[in-house]
């Protein structure tokens, strides 16, 4: 630590999960990077995150940020930070090549020993998918996809809960692309839902900057006098709708910026402007079809969802 990071008065607020009573901030923050950063960069990031206030980090096999977020929390433990890992809300994944019933214990293993953890708290399917076993590498390749068994797959995660390997199991939403049938399904069924690309994935190869490029958003953070413009408004209107938002950068004064949605409302006609907001896919889905797999075609996979 540089010791140039300032704890903030932000308090995020929290939910508690219906499956587990665990209380987890609605704001967390995210390790992916792309591109590709070293350990000790992520590592120093993520203790400059928890020195800021964050307490919910998420992370995957496949981003290999799961030992860096480990050493981190051990370090901040050490240094006064938090008391303990109990304090912190974990979430990570399971990758499509390891989506298969007799791999998900051994790979929630492995999982928790790159962390140095005893448990997570969240355990999430990445994708819906399997696709080769042994291959960790993004994008999936077309002749690699294989059908997956949703149920021995699902069964296998019921027993990493029942094992206490993790306290709750899932599967893993910006202005753009609100997911309306998806947040539907989610609320009438007790299903917290989470924002992992709130605001487009831009730079990324999978994402675009429809939304911090969008017009309208960009004249209500002007409204609002806001100095990272839509950036902010994108986040703020889906932390309102009760959607959970992980955020991205390793740049700490982002990190302090993206706190700062606490602080401020959206009005009603400003959320009702972003909800009337033409809707588009952020992410095609196309490289996940196949015709050796359980989805066809893309209306298949993402079930009629826009």
């Amino acid at each position: 630590m540089d010791g140039s990071c300032v704890a903030t008065s932000f308090r995020i607020p929290e939910l508690v999960l219906t499956s587990s009573g665990q209380r987890m901030q609605l704001l967390g923050f995210g390790t992916a990077a792309y591109p590709l950063v070293t350990p000790e960069v992520a590592k120093q990031a993520i203790l400059q995150a928890i020195e800021l206030g964050y307490r919910h980090f998420d992370t995957a096999y496949i981003y290999g940020t799961e030992q860096p977020l480990g050493e981190a929390i051990v370090e901040a433990i050490s240094l006064g930070l938090i008391k303990s890992r109990d304090e912190l809300f974990i979430t990570t994944k399971l990758w499509c090549s390891d989506a298969y019933g007799e791999l998900v214990l051994p790979q929630l293993r492995k999982s928790l020993k790159n962390l140095k953890m005893e448990y997570v708290d969240l355990y999430l399917i990445h994708w819906p998918l399997s696709t080769k076993q042994g291959r960790y590498e993004f994008p999936v390749t077309k002749e690699e996809i294989n059908p997956m068994d949703f149920g021995s797959v699902w069964a296998a995660m019921e027993d990493c809960q029942r094992f206490g390997l993790t306290k709750s199991i899932g599967v893993e939403f910006n202005p753009l692309w609100n997911q309306k049938k998806l947040r539907e399904y989610c609320k009438a069924n007790g299903v917290l839902l989470i924002g992992y690309s709130p605001l487009g994935a831009s730079g990324t190869l999978w994402g675009s900057s429809r939304v911090l490029e969008n017009e309208m958003l960009k004249e209500i953070a002007e409204a609002k006098g806001k100095t990272v413009a839509q950036k902010q408004i994108c986040l703020k209107r889906a932390f309102e709708e009760g959607v959970g938002v992980i955020v991205k950068s390793f740049n700490v004064e982002r990190m302090k910026q993206n706190l700062e949605i606490l602080d401020w409302s959206l009005s009603e006609e400003e959320r009702k402007r972003i909800g009337d907001l033409p809707q588009s896919r952020g992410c095609t889905g196309e490289s996940f079809v196949s015709e050796n797999g359980t989805f066809k075609t893309i209306e298949e996979f993402w079930d009629g969802e826009v």
